[in-house]
């Protein structure tokens, strides 16, 4: 951490183990995903404790307050106390969650190219 209280933005989003490495953090700031108040920023802006974050990694879009700051990674519990989503963003999460559940994508289940079975379930369809 910063003398100033500050951490990079990319470090801090590797640490709060929204994305598996520091990398695909940083590649991930510089393609919009994530927004420091709305706006677009780059991977070496500074957070501070209450900033809120738009974090899209992919499979779920996150709205969180920043609460506490670290470099490093650690155990999920403890990644977990870095942030706290926002209710909207619980709210959102759920629902989506909940409407994968009921209208699932009928390609979802297959994984690679489909086997002749497969195909005749497509077919059916």
């Amino acid at each position: 951490m910063n003398e100033n209280g500050s951490v990079r933005l990319d470090k801090w989003l590797w640490a709060a183990r929204f994305f598996k490495t520091r990398s695909l953090a940083t590649d991930a700031v510089d393609s919009g995903k994530v927004k420091l108040g709305g706006e677009k920023v780059k991977p070496a802006r500074s957070v501070r404790i209450g900033d809120v974050l738009d974090i899209d990694n992919g499979s779920d879009r996150w709205e969180v307050d920043v609460m506490n700051l670290s470099e490093v990674r650690a155990a999920a519990p403890i990644a977990r106390n870095l942030y706290e989503e926002t209710d909207e963003s619980v709210a959102r999460r759920a629902m989506l969650a909940e409407h994968r559940r009921l209208y699932r994508e009928p390609g979802a289940d297959i994984k690679g190219r489909p086997t002749k079975r497969d195909r005749r379930q497509l077919g059916k369809l």
